[in-house]
């Protein structure tokens, strides 16, 4: 394991993450399958605990700035932690029945997880750049004073939970378009709700990975010294990159990973 390599590239990653609002775990966990040879199972906890601090310093950045919906991250909250803490729990089932290969299972639920976060995101913008006037149905908006929206929130979270908690994919990809899909927030709220929501279900996912057994503190700790000042060297490089160029390359990369991990 080289240590001086791996924080370098998780600086790269967390510039990319400032830059573009992409998760930084469908970056870091093939970065450590991949690159440093890391088993699946090892690399999801470590990712997940190394990426909530990132999300917390974030989430309680916007709390204090006033820049987040908390009746949205609250009640995705109630249906996210539990869905997530669900995944790792599976996950520990199989692990301890040992009748199915933890990491093989891994392996294709990252990258179909990874495929479908690119694939969305991919689709998004070309369609923005090739048919700018091209209006797709508007889908339902979720109507957090009624019943009926709470439990469609609730459910959608735990959904998506349950994913977080097996592959660490999404925390934060998936939940942002949730949001501009079934929310109408500001593009300011947008943001900080999703960071502030990925913030608490990380931190609940974290202690389960924790309990797995499966986090590496040699990993973790090289990761944040990397992601926490590559975020914040990211945000101030926001306003003088083109966006579109960039999302563009890293969604086709994206795309390029997840092939490799699903085959």
């Amino acid at each position: 394991m080289n240590y001086l390599l791996l924080p370098f590239l998780s600086f790269l990653i967390g510039i990319i993450v400032g830059l573009t609002g992409i998760g930084g775990a469908s970056l870091i966990t093939p970065m450590l399958i991949f690159v440093f040879q890391v088993p699946p199972a090892v690399a999801v906890s470590s990712d997940v605990v190394a990426a909530t601090l990132m999300k917390v310093i974030g989430g309680f950045k916007h709390w204090q700035q006033k820049t987040l919906d908390l009746q949205v991250v609250k009640w995705l909250a109630l249906g996210s932690v539990p869905g997530s803490l669900t995944g790792v729990g599976i996950l520990y089932l199989i692990k301890r029945t040992g009748t199915l290969n933890v990491d093989d299972i891994l392996l294709r639920l990252i990258g179909v997880m990874i495929l479908i976060v690119a694939f969305l995101g991919l689709g998004q913008f070309l369609l923005k750049v090739f048919f700018p006037e091209f209006k797709l149905p508007e889908p339902p908006k979720f109507d957090l004073n009624t019943r009926l929206g709470r439990i469609q929130t609730v459910t959608v979270g735990a959904i998506l939970g349950s994913m977080v908690g097996m592959t660490s994919v999404s925390s934060g990809s998936m939940f942002a378009m949730v949001l501009i899909t079934f929310f109408s927030l500001d593009s300011r709220k947008l943001v900080g709700t999703d960071l502030a929501q990925a913030a608490i279900l990380l931190l609940f996912t974290s202690f389960g990975h924790i309990f797995l057994g499966t986090v590496n503190w040699g990993l973790v700790l090289p990761i944040w010294l990397g992601t926490v000042p590559g975020v914040m060297v990211g945000a101030k490089l926001c306003q003088m990159l083109p966006q579109g160029t960039l999302k563009f390359v890293i969604y086709t990369l994206l795309v390029g990973v997840s092939w490799k991990l699903v085959y």
